[in-house]
């Protein structure tokens, strides 16, 4: 009778990944995500994730704690966070009601974590599937940035 008990016991206080978006940056919902950054004129930064993911949990903690990569993120993109698995409703731009795991599927992010660079009409210009370390963020960056530098008209 003590074991089942003890069994119940170590699933409740076993850590879980409880994934969200990352502390420390402002993340708007995609739909928000997309106003803003046609009013700022920066890319988009979304974060394609879901609850309870251990990968976005580890990208969360070893590479979006990191103090540079907070300041460009948070200066160089509008960030915006997809609940890859919500049935929250969106209103996009254009008028279109859309469920936030339906932006998931139109941009092919079917596994957790997916991050994607994108313009301001949801054009995408980068992407990065999977667990994320520091230096993968700050050389995305780059990447993004000289992108940027190479698509712009004088």
């Amino acid at each position: 009778m003590l074991r089942p008990f003890l069994v119940l016991l170590a699933f409740l206080i076993m850590p879980v990944a409880l994934a969200d978006k990352p502390v420390g940056y402002e993340f708007y919902t995609f739909d928000k995500a997309m106003l803003q950054a046609k009013t700022q004129g920066k890319p988009l930064f979304v974060y394609f994730g879901r609850y309870g993911c251990g990968y976005c949990d580890k990208t969360n903690k070893e590479a979006f704690s990191d103090e540079q990569v907070r300041k460009i993120y948070n200066s160089h993109y509008v960030l915006a966070y997809v609940d890859s698995e919500s049935g929250k409703r969106l209103r996009l731009p254009s008028g279109e009601r859309i469920a936030e795991r339906e932006v998931g599927t139109r941009y092919n992010a079917f596994v957790t974590p997916v991050f994607t660079f994108m313009t301001e009409t949801g054009e995408v210009f980068h992407r990065m599937v999977g667990v994320q370390r520091i230096e993968d963020l700050l050389s995305a960056h780059k990447i993004v940035q000289q992108k940027l530098a190479n698509t712009v008209k004088p």
